[in-house]
């Protein structure tokens, strides 16, 4: 079994180094100290099994493993956390692998053991209970790979039956998210013009109105034009108007 450790201090990794080497019949083949470090390592490395801090700073455990269930052949996930029981009670521990620190020899192994791949929904759950804190960056796929969009360079998303066009500057992707949940995380961001679309307020340029007297909004650095509805027009305009003053 080939095992990625991931923990943003030396000594746990150490230690779990440590507990793990006991054992013929597993390789550690990489350790990383953050989230992103985590997903690189998970594409290039392909591990069969990820032990993941939960508190990282940057990216956390909860969304690295958000991001590496998505690759093609996603590794067994196990939670290392100085959470208590009570946060996790919502699980079946049979269902969600994770330990408790300080780690004990007899847990590791029943865990390795009994260790299954977490589902989105369960990821999704534990991150909402703990970590309600909005993400810095989106998860991308292009041919095949997975690469990290921050959220400071998106323009707008707009949905388009089950996708969503996620806009930068410079290229266009699509994501299968809900664009009721992207506008429920990042509302002090993104604002909705359009039962379709969310856009940054940071690169709105202005408004236009066709000669059918549809009224779209114009952005910085592309020449993208976004429809905005008759019910969302009022907010934009003053919207504008604050930013203008």
């Amino acid at each position: 079994m080939k095992i990625l450790i991931v923990d943003d201090e030396q000594l746990a990794r150490q230690r779990l180094l440590h507990m793990l080497s006991s054992s013929n019949n597993h390789t550690i083949v990489g350790e990383a100290a953050n989230g992103e470090q985590a997903l690189t390592m998970a594409q290039n490395l392909k591990p069969d099994l990820v032990f993941m801090d939960i508190k990282m700073p940057g990216m956390d455990g909860l969304e690295a493993a958000t991001y590496i269930n998505q690759l093609e052949k996603p590794p067994a996930i196990i939670f290392t956390t100085a959470f208590s029981e009570h946060a996790l009670s919502a699980f079946d521990s049979n269902a969600v692998a994770y330990l408790l620190k300080p780690i004990k020899q007899d847990q590791l192994d029943q865990a390795i053991q009994s260790s299954s791949r977490l589902n989105r929904a369960q990821i999704t759950q534990l991150k909402n209970d703990e970590n309600p804190n909005s993400r810095s960056k989106i998860c991308v796929k292009i041919r095949g790979s997975l690469e990290l969009v921050p959220i400071e360079d998106i323009i707008y998303f707009k949905a388009d039956q089950k996708y969503i066009t996620l806009r930068t500057e410079d290229h266009e992707y699509l994501i299968e998210e809900s664009l009721k949940a992207l506008e429920s995380e990042f509302n002090n961001r993104f604002t909705r013009i359009h039962r379709n679309a969310l856009v940054a307020e940071n690169f709105i340029n202005g408004l236009q109105k066709n000669e059918l007297g549809h009224v779209s909004l114009s952005f910085k650095y592309i020449d993208d034009l976004l429809e905005v509805s008759r019910r969302h027009l009022p907010m934009v305009r003053k919207m504008l108007k604050a930013t203008s003053s």
